[in-house]
């Protein structure tokens, strides 16, 4: 079992004082956004033995288990953060599996530098996500169903949103959410500009439900995605709460604190609220026009006291454990990979003692107890 290192990733929509209040350590003023616990080539964790990603290649099927290397192949399947946003993330989606080996290899087959700004798959996986909210927790997740949004951009007495309002009142709802979509996207900037910041001008007048889109404008000012993310369900995590983001489906995380995990993926298609380079051909060909409730999770508690966080996916299983103090030690054995992260209080996990932010590597089949009095979150695979 190996006690990691993480980095902290320095974007600049971080917060600048969540991360440093977790680890109990003095904020520096710079963002600090995403804490990488894993082995992604980006920032692998580092061990007393060396990087995650090396110890890991040194000998897979120890580290991982024979079942999963014959399942995923000699790597991590999983990447897990902790992500704290201060400001609005872009506006984005992921393709599916199919999606992302097909985008790969045209581009790899197009001679598309890897590197390149205008490069939409890094590689040839999907990239399903799960944010589980440590404090309040904001974001947009799906489409709202149309009608719903009609009513409140018209509530905005913008004129130039208009004929995205009788758009929205069209059937079938998907057709009516595409061309809406595919409007604001391909609408004259400068034009756009303008209704964006009429829009954030009334979003600020009327508050209460229009209030996190006048925030997001004054992130984004004059950014078309401002009114693609009116689209979209806002929601609001409570602690413990949280959300699955699959294949085709358009969300930005808003605020807050929370653990993500998500398959060892780089593929990102942007809609907006971004400098980056929008594809719009290729994301109308991956978005899931579908509206619907966002579906917020909560922990489905097992007879052992774990609390898992169910999703559709293999490639990462995310649960916690809420330990009492004086409580029976928790056998956490299995015969998968595993990182142990402590959020609160202090808990043994095997020979270390984590604090909020600390966490392990415990090895597939290495035997392994927690204790304490604390909230461990564990992350593992599906085999």
């Amino acid at each position: 079992m190996d006690r990691l290192d993480n980095t902290i990733r320095p974007y600049a929509w971080g917060s600048t004082t969540a991360i440093p209040h977790l680890l109990g350590t003095r904020p520096t003023g710079e963002p600090q956004a995403e804490m990488w616990m894993g082995a992604h080539p980006g920032a692998p964790s580092r061990t007393g033995r060396g990087t995650l990603a090396e110890v890991i290649a040194a000998d897979p099927a120890r580290e991982l288990g024979a079942r999963t290397v014959a399942r995923f192949g000699p790597r991590l399947p999983f990447l897990f953060k902790i992500l704290a946003a201060g400001a609005p993330l872009s506006l984005q989606v992921h393709p599916d599996l199919t999606q992302a080996e097909q985008g790969f290899a045209d581009e790899e087959h197009r001679g598309v530098p890897v590197d390149a700004p205008h490069r939409n798959y890094k590689d040839a996986n999907h990239k399903p996500e799960l944010i589980c909210a440590l404090t309040e927790f904001d974001g947009l997740c799906g489409f709202r169903p149309p009608a719903q949004t009609a009513d409140l951009l018209d509530a905005l007495g913008v004129d130039s949103l208009k004929p995205y309002v009788d758009l929205l009142h069209a059937h079938p709802e998907d057709a009516a959410l595409r061309e809406v979509l595919t409007a604001i996207l391909t609408a004259d900037r400068e034009e756009s500009a303008h209704t964006v910041a009429e829009a954030a001008a009334a979003c600020d007048r009327l508050g209460g439900e229009h209030a996190p889109y006048a925030d997001i404008a004054h992130h984004h000012p004059g950014d078309p995605g401002v009114i693609a993310a009116m689209l979209l369900n806002h929601v609001r995590l409570q602690p413990g709460e949280a959300l699955f983001l699959g294949a085709g489906i358009p969300h930005a995380y808003l605020n807050g604190l929370g653990v993500e995990i998500m398959a060892n993926s780089d593929n990102v298609l942007r809609c907006g609220l971004t400098p980056k380079h929008v594809d719009v051909p290729e994301l109308l060909r991956v978005v899931r026009f579908e509206p619907g409730d966002p579906g917020i999770l909560r922990p489905e508690a097992a007879p052992d006291g774990e609390e898992v966080y169910d999703t559709p996916i293999d490639e990462f299983r995310l649960s916690r454990h809420v330990l009492p103090q004086g409580a029976a030690a928790h056998d956490l054995t299995r015969d998968t990979p595993q990182i142990l992260l402590c959020t609160a209080g202090t808990v043994r996990a095997g020979e270390h003692e984590l604090t909020p932010g600390q966490s392990v590597f415990v090895p597939a089949s290495d035997k392994v107890e927690a204790c304490g009095a604390g909230t461990l979150f564990r992350a593992t695979v599906i085999v």
